[in-house]
């Protein structure tokens, strides 16, 4: 959805979704499931697969299956897999729309061979196994009877068993030993389903940081999520990326305030001098946190402004200086991503997130409200 009237636009660039999705490939060596749970990562769900899989990717990833249920109804066909259920879950809804259903638990698969057998049909299934996280995935002293269940369930044909999976607990610190243990227990899993006389056609377990760094756990596939987005997984490293969200907002109103005027709630600020000052019609219900209260700069013409005092629900204050800045009303405010002509650096959203202790993917997930998304590039690098 686009409009030229949005408070707060999140423009985002396929062709850099699609390019970084080239770069995970050609580092990992091996295709991508490209991870569109969140609304892919705010991104935009559809889009943002669609980008992804013109980069090479070749099949999606979700948690929850209403996410991969939208999907279908939208018009993706590729290989789509859900891993995030509860005990309500929709498992005949997943079975209709060939969605290939990770289970966690043998409770799990019985509800999806219960539903496999009621429509008279064979469920796509992904063995989710714990290897270490202590998440979700099939519990330690669950995995025999479960293996077994899913034996007899494939024998049966009310499964096919598709792939087995587990998530890392330290893939962003590259060298950590758990990560090699983690494919070894995967691994020996993938054993014990052999021994049963099932085999997953395919395996996989690295995330974003493993995919980039650590191709000896790739297996058959790569599962990256934040990285397609264009995020550094690993602080400090450059594997390359291309941010493709850019937040920018409309300057609502400049105005001149005196010398001891406080700014916003609680006047946390109070100007030195005279100056002149500029509101930007977007706050924290629509994803700019409020701890990033003084934190935050903005480019507006090429220029850098600090944000002054608190930022509210629906508006922030930035400083222009007595000058004004040669700011007007109705001038963009770039608050993180790229400026159009790439002219300007401003901040990304690892700047955000190291400002309140926080990961840029709860940044870019959080822009929300009345945020519009605009979208530039045909998806096709």
């Amino acid at each position: 959805m686009t409009t030229d009237h949005a408070a707060l636009t999140a423009t985002v660039d396929l062709d850099a979704i699609t390019r970084n999705a080239r770069v995970i490939a050609e580092r990992s060596g091996v295709p991508l499931i490209a991870v569109v749970k969140a609304d892919g990562y705010g991104h935009g769900a559809l889009p943002a697969a669609r980008a992804a899989l013109a980069g090479g990717a070749t099949e999606v990833g979700v948690a929850h299956i209403s996410e991969a249920r939208a999907l279908r109804a939208a018009g993706l066909t590729e290989h789509l897999t859900a891993w995030l259920h509860t005990p309500d879950a929709d498992f005949a809804g997943a079975i209709a729309d060939d969605i290939d259903i990770a289970v966690s638990s043998p409770r799990q698969l019985a509800a999806v061979v219960a539903a496999a057998r009621e429509a008279g049909t064979t469920a796509t299934v992904t063995a989710k196994v714990d290897t270490g996280l202590g998440r979700s995935g099939i519990a330690y002293d669950e995995w025999d009877d479960t293996a077994r269940a899913i034996a007899a369930a494939q024998a049966e044909g009310a499964i096919d068993l598709r792939a087995a999976m587990c998530h890392l607990a330290f893939g962003d610190e590259p060298d950590n030993p758990m990560n090699s243990q983690q494919a070894a227990n995967l691994d020996r899993a993938v054993d014990d389903l052999r021994g049963l006389g099932v085999t997953p056609q395919v395996t996989h377990i690295a995330n974003s940081p493993a995919a980039l760094t650590r191709p000896d756990l790739a297996r058959d596939l790569v599962r990256p999520g934040i990285a397609l987005y264009g995020c550094s997984p690993i602080r400090g490293r450059d594997f390359g990326l291309t941010p493709a969200m850019t937040l920018s907002a409309e300057i609502a109103l400049v105005k001149k305030i005196p010398s001891g005027q406080g700014v916003s709630y609680s006047h946390q600020w109070i100007a030195p001098r005279d100056t002149t000052v500029a509101v930007v019609p977007s706050g924290y219900a629509d994803g700019v946190p409020r701890l990033l209260s003084g934190r935050l700069e903005v480019v507006v013409n090429g220029r850098r402004f600090a944000g002054v005092g608190r930022i509210c629900m629906d508006q922030f204050v930035i400083d222009l200086g007595p000058d004004g800045g040669g700011v007007a009303e109705g001038d963009r405010a770039y608050l993180f991503g790229a400026t159009p002509d790439g002219s300007t650096p401003i901040p990304v959203a690892d700047d955000w997130a190291d400002a309140i202790g926080t990961i840029d993917y709860e940044i870019v997930t959080g822009v929300r409200g009345r945020t519009v998304r605009r979208y530039v590039g045909h998806g096709d690098g």
